[in-house]
């Protein structure tokens, strides 16, 4: 049951995501508060599907958005040929910002926080 709830979060999360995506054109909200849902989007899609505790999903959120990140500043759509596509360029990103490596940090200390408040 436990997996189903996180399930649901990762579900919640993802439609808070689309919607700042879509309809958000500010300058906090979408680049750093969707950098930070971002990790926890992770984290809650990786606690829903793999048996791994808080900790070690935590920090396996937290390194896949520091490679994603880190795919930016070695461009790495464009060594792949992905340039051009859509869905790479909303998963992936295109520009690397040093500010998006701190807002993953804030991410995964949040759910850190509100794992130790909620179990």
């Amino acid at each position: 049951m436990p997996r189903l709830r996180y399930g649901l979060a990762a579900l919640a999360v993802f439609a808070v995501e689309v919607l700042i995506a879509l309809f958000v054109r500010d300058a906090v909200v979408r680049p750093y508060v969707g950098d930070v849902l971002a990790v926890v989007l992770v984290y809650l899609g990786l606690r829903a599907v793999t048996p791994l505790k808080v900790m070690p999903a935590a920090m396996l959120a937290l390194a896949i958005a520091v490679m994603v990140e880190l795919g930016q500043l070695f461009h790495l759509l464009d060594a792949l040929g992905l340039t051009h596509d859509r869905l790479a360029r909303v998963v992936l990103g295109g520009v690397f910002d040093i500010k998006d490596l701190a807002c993953y940090g804030v991410g995964a200390a949040c759910l850190l926080v509100g794992e130790r408040r909620w179990t």
